[in-house]
């Protein structure tokens, strides 16, 4: 429940484009991601995967170093809190590519998720997800938010930059304007950069956003947060 109660909105009508993304190359890394469209219904219809997002989420809001919401000693973060909060409206799923590379960014591919997974576990093929929703309600609804899940297993090989990349596609996609991270806490210089350098606006610095875990797991801190923010380029017909 936010300031403004629950922000949600109606699903669009079509499923848009799956679309195929180039990694930064690497030995023996991946040479691309394929991002899919999902919502609620077409992910519950995906044996094991909300079970397996759910898990990824809770374990990094166990960590208490990027999202704001705080699981308490013997408390339990359900699925039912996962699914409402992280979809409730589109979510957007990156696979591990199989075969070569597409020949630019956002290319679109004709293949639905089980047929990109190609028989793996979902451990071996999600790359990682994000949510895209309305940051406020009604007369500000065109504003959206994103948040962003990289699983442990998949950390550490360039892959958040591709899911943020594609969010710039997705998101106009997705019928909005414009772009709001609330809380981008200023100790994760990762994601500050990887925003800045995509030309998100540092709209302000919120004192003390967050009270958050150290990183040597040690006690805890109060960190500072940026709010970003961006225009979306119009959407080509």
């Amino acid at each position: 429940m936010s300031a403004y109660g629950t922000v949600t909105r109606a699903q669009p009508a079509t499923q848009l484009a799956a679309t195929a993304w180039r990694c930064t190359p690497r030995a023996g890394a991946p040479t691309h991601l394929t991002l899919h469209h999902l919502t609620l219904a077409r992910a519950a219809a995906l044996p094991g995967l909300l079970a397996y997002l759910h898990a990824c989420f809770a374990d990094e809001l166990e960590r208490g170093a990027t999202y704001p919401q705080e699981v308490l000693p013997g408390e339990t973060y359900t699925r039912e809190q996962f699914e409402g909060y992280y979809f409730g409206a589109d979510v957007i799923m990156g696979l591990v590519g199989t075969g070569g590379a597409p020949a630019e960014d956002g290319e679109e591919v004709r293949t639905d998720v089980e047929q990109a997974r190609a028989g793996r576990s979902w451990e071996e093929c999600v790359a990682g997800v994000y949510y895209v929703k309305p940051n406020y309600p009604g007369r500000s609804s065109h504003i959206c938010n994103g948040g962003f899940l990289i699983p442990p297993v998949q950390r550490n090989k360039g892959f958040g930059s591709v899911l943020a990349r594609s969010f710039l596609h997705y998101a106009p996609r997705l019928g909005y304007e414009a772009s709001v991270f609330n809380l981008v806490y200023v100790n994760n210089i990762a994601s500050v950069k990887l925003w800045e350098a995509l030309g998100f606006t540092k709209a302000g610095r919120i004192p003390r956003a967050g009270r958050l875990k150290k990183a040597d797991g040690i006690g805890e801190e109060y960190v500072d947060a940026w709010v970003f923010y961006k225009q979306f380029e119009p959407v080509q017909q």
